[in-house]
């Protein structure tokens, strides 16, 4: 799965290997929780990317098809 994160600044970053998301502190985490069970501070999960939550406007959800998932 992939995350389509849109910045305040116009600029877009695809996550590409990432099933979930959470907020540390002040940043904004993606993981690949390979088998974790849903829990994103297990052994199993793997961070992705970070990126300074105050920065972000939008995260999208984008599917196997590249179709982003409109909320």
């Amino acid at each position: 799965m992939s995350f389509l994160v849109h910045f305040e600044d116009d600029a877009i970053a695809m996550v590409h290997g990432a099933d979930a998301y959470e907020q540390e502190g002040p940043l904004t985490t993606f993981f690949d929780r390979d088998g974790g069970a849903g829990r994103l501070a297990s052994a199993f999960a793997v961070r992705i990317a970070s990126f300074r939550t105050s920065h972000i406007v939008a995260i999208r959800r984008v599917d196997a098809n590249g179709v982003a998932d409109v909320a």
